[in-house]
């Protein structure tokens, strides 16, 4: 069979930012962050790389436009207690993160500026308002809500090649027999060090930070 002239050719859709987006989330779910990059996303939406850069202006952009995309998947549904929202919120932020491992390592060093990233520290700052936290600590904080967020699940974050309940265990083990004299601290606390489930120590943490954040004012 012959093939087909250009005239005969079905017309390509027109390239759109949120097309370029839409392509590239596909992408990352099918074949990781890391496979993302212009040349191949071109390929994938039948163009020339050059012609993404017209909506796009470097991979690190996309990445961030792929994460506020999936930000749109983190409940940000009301709360009838703000502390619980905070926990709901962050949960489900990490939830999202631990579902995508190769964008959870990558979302420690991007800056996503779209509107679902604009929805959700909106909200934080809203559970936090209902808190009656002070505006600046509360401005303040929300970064260090999410960066916490974003580090717990960037080092839990599944690799298929590595053995995460068995390099666990050999940590365990490590600290269990370390010297009382070269580490007392350490020996002593050993256990307390690798106590806790993840969803525990998760918990905590977010109470944690934001006990601090109401009790330490800002420098201004």
């Amino acid at each position: 069979m012959p093939a087909l002239s250009r005239r005969e050719r079905p017309a390509k859709p027109a390239l759109t930012r949120e097309g370029i987006v839409d392509a590239a989330v596909r992408l990352m779910e099918s074949e990781g962050l890391q496979r993302v990059t212009m040349r191949r996303l071109a390929q994938e939406l039948d163009t020339g790389a050059a012609s993404l850069y017209v909506y796009v202006a470097n991979a690190y952009e996309l990445h961030a436009a792929i994460l506020d995309r999936l930000l749109a998947r983190v409940d940000l549904a009301p709360a009838p207690d703000w502390r619980e929202g905070l926990h709901r919120v962050l949960r489900s932020y990490a939830d999202l993160l631990f579902a995508h491992p190769s964008l959870a390592r990558s979302a420690l060093s991007l800056r996503p500026n779209g509107p679902n990233y604009l929805a959700l520290v909106d909200t934080l700052l809203g559970l936090l308002a209902a808190g009656r936290v002070p505006a600046v600590q509360a401005a303040w904080g929300v970064d260090y809500l999410l960066q916490t967020a974003t580090a717990t699940a960037a080092e839990h974050a599944v690799d298929t090649k590595r053995d995460a309940e068995a390099e666990w265990q050999q940590l365990s083990d490590t600290l269990a027999s370390a010297s009382a004299d070269d580490y007392p601290h350490l020996h002593q606390r050993a256990a307390d060090l690798v106590s806790g489930t993840p969803s525990e120590r998760s918990y905590w943490a977010v109470d944690m930070l934001i006990n601090g954040i109401i009790a330490t004012p800002t420098p201004h």
